[in-house]
């Protein structure tokens, strides 16, 4: 077992006020240590992050938006730096729920992967819970995926995944949008690193469907994916 305090949840956020706060102190009722990471908000978010949690946190700020992998990055480096045995990627829209934080990273502490990444797709309570339309969005995206990665899983772009320290040591991503759900696959599979899938439910409210990814948003991805199989 670990202290709950060595699990680094890392949040990327960008104009996310009217939620955050509540995110941050659902999770700071768990003791984990929490790296909150502001992707050049319009307003600088530290204002709505919850003053009275006795959870470690941190508040970092890009200057500008970059991207939600950079912000992914960012917040990755940092618990590094500060020690995290297990870093947690986790939504700051509300989606992700809190208490499946100890099921997705059991596998990392037994020793069973050094990678975990959440599904929606594995139970169908699970599958249920996501709209019909983001369901074959999604389900366009494992393709997508299996395509530039080689690695085929039943959910590829959420953002609730685990990683182990010395896997988070051995992979840097350069992706700085959401591309990066994509890139950090080929990351793990080059690093050799073990991984596998856990289910998990994700909350769908109206605010976090409104705010989803969009069929447009999803062409910019794979174009920024053409772009990195040619250039680098």
């Amino acid at each position: 077992m670990i202290s709950p305090s060595s699990i680094f949840v890392v949040i990327p956020t960008y104009n996310e006020r009217q939620v955050l706060g509540k995110t941050i102190s659902e999770l700071a009722e768990y003791g984990y240590s929490i790296v909150v990471v502001d992707d050049g908000s319009a307003i600088p978010e530290r204002q709505f992050l919850p003053r009275d949690t006795s959870s470690n946190l941190w508040y970092l700020r890009h200057i500008s938006n970059l991207g939600a992998g950079a912000a992914v990055e960012t917040g990755t480096r940092f618990a590094l730096q500060q020690d995290a045995r297990i870093i947690v990627h986790f939504d700051a829209d509300g989606q992700h729920i809190p208490a499946l934080i100890e099921k997705l990273v059991e596998p990392i502490v037994n020793g069973t992967a050094e990678v975990v990444m959440g599904s929606r797709f594995m139970q169908a309570s699970d599958r249920a819970l996501v709209p019909w339309k983001k369901r074959l969005l999604l389900k366009g995206g494992v393709f997508v995926s299996w395509l530039f990665t080689g690695v085929w899983l039943t959910d590829t772009h959420i953002g609730f995944r685990a990683l182990s320290r010395t896997t988070a040591e051995r992979i840097q991503m350069t992706e700085n949008g959401y591309a990066h759900c994509t890139e950090i696959l080929e990351l793990i599979r080059k690093s050799g690193a073990s991984y596998i899938e856990v289910p998990t439910a994700v909350r769908y409210t109206a605010y976090s469907v409104s705010k989803g990814q969009s069929m447009l948003n999803s062409v910019n991805i794979v174009f920024d994916l053409v772009l990195r199989k040619l250039f680098r």
